[in-house]
């Protein structure tokens, strides 16, 4: 211990002192994800201040997201820290194939330039409109089709930005939220950094197990987290059984919030299958523009209860105000351009084609992997690092599924919709080699 404070020169005789030294450590990355921290009473000696401080200081820091707190085997530095760092972006080696990153395939995006210049906007000032009436009215009709309620809308700054706002509309620190296991990274980093406890749910090709959500409800959790479809990183999507069983577990449980992160919408490659129909409680069903459009248009619609998006739009109101009327008027041009829909329909079916060329030849080499839908494909190992580092050498970079993961065991995230033609048979054959090498040497 005394080691670790001298090491990262933790200081301070008042909780904020302590708590920003600390926050100094992890930005410089001198403390790492997963590091564990002195206890209370050991850096209170060590400081010469009271242990209530020090206590003080490590729950300021875990209510922003830097520390976590494991009961008996002590506080931790929090994976994804809600601070800048240097250590946040992994850079790949020139020359190698990136099926790390999780984006869309540039190619089948539309060009914003051309519709940047058909825009005509009149000047936005303040006390207008915070949203635009055809947008809404374009996202209702898609929405309607699906079977969601749509009387109650608002435009949020992406997917991310809807989910932090609807937890933060309901949730206080310490409340517990069901996630799905694995999970994508920034949602599990959003949840601990608004001060919320996580409560894994396992999944499988077709969703959460409705098991395991009972389970987790039943220990009292305070709220769902569902993708119904292109779940990242494991391509998982509801069918309809799934659904009826899911919504049958929230049934029993009123009153828990439930927001479906519907990110990749219609170019997830499977229909929309939403648990919000009847949900007896709080609700929002968020769809992103960001996978079909450009994740540079930070935009998603927000349907749900009234009560919720009033909160939202209440909350928008007194911090950024509104979303950009150059945003929205840049989808609304976009939405409306037959030449995007043609697109959209050639990116799904790309896309459909890239995860089946991966998992077949996965499967040709005796191994299974899971992308119902999406943009990636989630592969199995017998030891996620070697793996990693391995594929690096022949020139892939895939993403390690550690950080995604929390019961769920070893794999690797393959970002499968920028394959290229003959790609997916040579990623699975070195797959396929390390694997058997890792099998001979007995790694588990």
């Amino acid at each position: 211990m005394t080691d670790l404070v001298q090491s990262y020169h933790i200081q301070g005789s008042t909780a904020g002192e302590i708590a920003g030294s600390v926050e100094s450590a992890v930005r410089a990355g001198g403390l790492q994800a997963g590091e564990r921290m002195p206890t209370v009473r050991g850096l209170a000696i060590r400081l010469g201040v009271s242990p209530v401080t020090v206590a003080a200081a490590y729950r300021r820091l875990s209510e922003r997201g830097v520390l976590s707190a494991a009961g008996r085997r002590g506080t931790f530095v929090c994976p994804g820290a809600a601070l800048p760092s240097r250590y946040d972006v992994p850079l790949l080696p020139s020359g190698v194939r990136d099926l790390a990153s999780g984006n869309p395939d540039p190619a089948l995006l539309p060009d914003l330039g051309a519709a940047l210049r058909h825009l005509d906007l009149p000047r936005q000032l303040y006390g207008g409109d915070a949203t635009r009436a055809d947008l809404l009215e374009l996202a209702a009709e898609d929405l309607h089709a699906d079977g969601i309620v749509t009387d109650a809308l608002a435009v949020v700054g992406g997917a991310m930005d809807g989910i932090e706002r609807t937890l933060q509309a309901h949730l206080r620190a310490g409340d517990r939220v069901a996630v799905e296991d694995p999970i994508y990274p920034a949602v599990r980093d959003l949840v601990g950094a608004l001060g919320l406890a996580t409560e894994p749910v396992a999944v499988d090709d077709s969703g959460p197990l409705p098991g395991e959500l009972e389970r987790a409800l039943s220990r009292g959790v305070a709220a769902l987290l569902v993708t119904p479809r292109a779940q990242n990183p494991t391509g998982a999507a509801l069918d309809e059984a799934r659904a009826a069983a899911l919504r049958a577990v929230l049934a029993g449980h009123p009153g828990v919030l439930l927001i479906e992160d519907d990110h990749a919408a219609q170019i997830a490659g499977a229909p929309s299958r939403s648990l919000s129909p009847g949900h007896d409680g709080p609700w929002a069903v968020l769809r992103s523009v960001a996978k079909k459009l450009g994740p540079d248009l930070r935009l998603a619609v927000m349907a749900g209860d009234p009560g919720t998006v009033a909160r939202v739009s209440g909350r928008q109101r007194l911090g950024t105000g509104w979303v950009s009327h150059i945003l929205q008027e840049t989808v609304v041009t976009l939405w409306r351009d037959p030449a995007t829909a043609a697109l959209v329909e050639r990116a799904t079916a790309a896309y459909s084609e890239r995860r089946a060329a991966i998992i077949d030849a996965l499967a040709a080499n005796g191994l299974r992997a899971h992308g119902r839908s999406g943009l990636n494909v989630w592969v199995p190992v017998p030891e996620e690092g070697a793996m990693v580092q391995f594929l690096l050498g022949r020139g892939w970079g895939v993403r390690g599924g550690e950080r995604f993961r929390f019961r769920t065991g070893p794999a690797i995230r393959v970002t499968a919709s920028v394959l290229r033609p003959g790609e997916a048979e040579r990623l699975a054959a070195d797959i396929a080699e390390m694997v058997g090498g890792s099998r001979r040497t007995g790694v588990a």
